[in-house]
């Protein structure tokens, strides 16, 4: 279990991403991935959030080295709270899914989007 106000005085990249393993999580990922020494250096942790379960997260860390904390949030309520569950369109069909959006916090806690 982790808490924004155990990681007070730390600054936090929050993203929120559909699918572990699909084509554009892992292009995502591996972005930050490939940028995480500049992020790192700037005092940033990463968080990453998805409805999948921690072993599909285990897998998806293992096969791209990802530098990031993945949590589970298989009941959408930080999903919900940060406002990312909604409607969705892919080639005309509508679905409800993850919004992809990135939340930075500052290290008194205050949320930018």
């Amino acid at each position: 279990m982790i808490r924004l106000t155990d990681l007070k005085g730390k600054r936090v990249i929050l993203f929120f991403y559909p699918k572990d393993m699909t084509e554009g999580c892992t292009a995502e990922v591996c972005n930050l991935r490939d940028n995480y020494s500049s992020l790192k250096k700037k005092g940033f942790v990463l968080f990453g959030i998805s409805a999948d379960p921690v072993k599909s997260h285990v897998k998806f860390i293992g096969k791209y080295s990802l530098p990031l904390i993945s949590l589970a949030d298989e009941d959408l309520s930080m999903c919900n709270a940060y406002g990312v569950w909604g409607e969705k369109e892919l080639f005309g069909r509508k679905y409800m899914g993850i919004i992809r959006r990135t939340f930075l916090i500052d290290s008194k806690g205050k949320l930018n989007m």
